[in-house]
């Protein structure tokens, strides 16, 4: 069985990979045959073509981006994680703030962006808190379930052996809501670069949403496609690298409790 798990791994990234292939070739034979207007829906060979064409201007506004999206990726990381601990800890902060939680994600993130520019204006601000508004309801809520999952016969043993608060942290809580927190960081990471693209579309001197409201306007929709190609390519490198430290992290809680 052993040697059958890498394979079945291998088997599952070539067909992730085999599924994108066959979306860009279905995608490069609508547009070429005219399938779907070649303004609402150019072709990847254009598409790739823009990106490659602007690809020094993209990467100057990528910089903007990827620079908001990891501030507001460790705001979020840390306060939501700080809250999911404090909810489990008391009841009454549980009682209180979890039903505020849930109610914060009713409210359509792009109607804040107004209100955000009204009180903190067009500058950086502004959009570090609408990431950290996208990023930061997964985050605890993950970490929150996993603290929740913890079987309580281990919190039981420690308190009979009169273990302290900070003792029930270091040897049970962390250890065992590390994969929670991991999934939440994951989903945290691909929302990080989208909620900064779409905060960009406020305003301001650089970024790849500045980059999209300006080709829109002049419809070079295929430019348009490139700043949605990069974004996808960077959220999965991103999650990518979040995974690869969770193997890491994971792997080494293992053999340090054998």
């Amino acid at each position: 069985m052993k040697g059958v798990k890498p394979v079945l791994k291998k088997l599952s990234a070539w067909s992730s990979v085999c599924v994108i292939v066959t979306v860009i070739i279905i995608w490069e034979i609508a547009s070429r045959l005219q399938w779907v207007p070649e303004f609402m829906l150019p072709s990847f060979t254009k598409v790739t073509q823009a990106f490659l064409s602007d690809f020094s201007l993209l990467q100057q506004h990528f910089q903007t981006t990827l620079y908001e999206a990891l501030i507001g990726l460790f705001i979020s990381t840390c306060l939501g994680v700080l809250l999911a601990f404090l909810m489990d800890y008391s009841t009454w902060i549980q009682h209180s703030l979890y039903p505020i939680l849930v109610l914060s994600q009713t409210i359509p993130t792009i109607s804040l962006a107004p209100l955000l520019v009204l009180w903190f204006g067009y500058g950086l601000m502004p959009k570090i808190i609408l990431i950290t508004l996208v990023c930061f309801f997964p985050m605890t809520m993950n970490v929150f379930t996993g603290l929740k999952s913890i079987d309580t016969d281990y919190l039981t043993l420690l308190t009979t052996m009169q273990a302290t608060h900070w003792q029930k942290m270091k040897y049970v809580k962390i250890p065992f809501v590390l994969p929670a927190f991991f999934t939440g960081l994951k989903i945290a990471t691909s929302y990080a670069v989208v909620g900064a693209v779409i905060s960009e579309w406020l305003g301001g001197d650089s970024g790849l949403g500045v980059y999209m409201t300006r080709v829109r306007k002049s419809f070079a929709f295929d430019k348009m496609f490139a700043v949605i190609l990069l974004t996808s390519i960077f959220s999965l490198l991103l999650v990518g690298i979040v995974t690869l430290i969770e193997k890491k992290v994971l792997h080494y809680q293992r053999k340090s409790g054998e």
